[in-house]
């Protein structure tokens, strides 16, 4: 079973896609040398790209971070946080067994190593149905589920060892399919019956700002566009030059939520002064009678904007899940979480 979310068939471990889809995600991440005061596993679920439980191994309790799911508990489940602790608190003790497991496996010296596993499911405003469940070790994917084929892919030999193994029983990979496609979709209905008013809110449109700073080394200029507020989740930004989307000399961040069930975003370009007036800050979201186009203005290179470029990049990561692991992993790492999310459990 999974965490606040029954999986039938498998162990305990396991985003606002446009105005009426949405999406139930259930991150676990360990870690076999986490930095000092870190926990080395921390799980985390998230309804429409928004925390609602988390786990870590310090507490060791399922806690709540959104009223909407203390209320469904109260109604419903009153054993919901017990429950789902001791199921959560059994995948930790898995997932430091699997560590050691792969790390002899990969024939690979002491050291950090982290297991990521992610699964979950997407209820499309069409009415379609997405699922999908998937390992990742130091990194890189360890393991893929093929709802299609009812099998499990691995990309090299020491993957592919679990891969036989979990295989070999068919009827599970079937509850496995049945849980993403049937369950977790029915679990998506519940959650929204009890957290309407903030998962099922009206549109709100991002409040778009441009500021920009001159770089003293060589007189060229940064500029920030920072999108704050905006609801649903799904947002098109980017840099345009004479009308053309740009992407040289730019860089992202990552949409994240804000308390208040919004989210926000930013992207930077680093361009020559002599050029600035060809280039905008072009936003497109469900919330907008029509798409935003930003000039970029001359910086006056204030500590306040220096502040804000800095803020604003610090502000859209997402610390809930992924601070634990910068601080002790490789980038390659992120490649996983960017795509993705974390965790695996069962044994491998």
């Amino acid at each position: 079973e999974g965490l606040c979310c029954p999986h039938p068939g498998e162990p305990p471990w396991e985003q606002e896609k446009g105005a009426s889809s949405h999406s139930l995600k259930f991150f676990f991440t360990a870690i076999s040398e986490p930095s000092q005061g870190q926990p080395h596993f921390v799980s985390v679920g998230y309804m429409d790209g928004q925390v609602f439980v988390h786990y870590n191994s310090h507490d060791r309790m399922v806690t709540p971070r959104v009223s909407w799911i203390e209320k469904y508990v109260g109604k419903e489940d009153p054993k919901y946080w017990d429950i789902n602790s001791r199921k959560v608190r059994g995948s930790e003790t898995m997932f430091r067994k699997n560590l050691e497991i792969l790390r002899r496996r990969y024939n690979q010296s002491e050291g950090s190593h982290i297991i990521q596993w992610m699964y979950g499911c997407e209820l499309r405003r069409d009415g379609s149905k997405g699922g999908f469940n998937q390992y990742g070790y130091d990194g890189s994917t360890f393991l893929t589920f093929d709802k299609a084929t009812l099998t499990w892919v691995a990309p090299d030999p020491q993957a592919q060892i679990t891969q036989r193994k979990w295989d070999a029983i068919p009827r599970l990979n079937q509850k496995r399919k049945t849980y993403l496609e049937e369950i977790c979709i029915n679990w998506i209905r519940k959650y929204l019956s009890y957290g309407n008013e903030t998962l099922l809110r009206t549109g709100e449109a991002p409040e778009v700002t441009v500021r920009g700073k001159t770089e003293v080394e060589d007189g060229m200029e940064t500029h920030v566009c920072h999108l704050d507020g905006f609801y649903p989740r799904e947002i098109d930004a980017s840099w345009t030059r004479d009308g053309e989307v740009w992407e040289e000399e730019t860089f992202h961040g990552s949409v994240a939520p804000n308390a208040d069930g919004t989210y926000h975003y930013w992207l930077s370009i680093w361009i020559d002064p002599k050029e600035r007036g060809r280039y905008r800050c072009h936003v497109e979201h469900d919330s907008l009678q029509e798409p935003l186009a930003l000039a970029l203005e001359e910086p006056t290179n204030s500590k306040s904007n220096l502040m804000f470029i800095i803020i604003g990049c610090v502000m859209a990561v997402p610390v809930l899940v992924i601070s634990v692991v910068l601080v002790v992993m490789k980038p390659r790492i992120m490649e996983f979480f960017s795509k993705y999310g974390v965790f695996l459990r069962g044994g491998v």
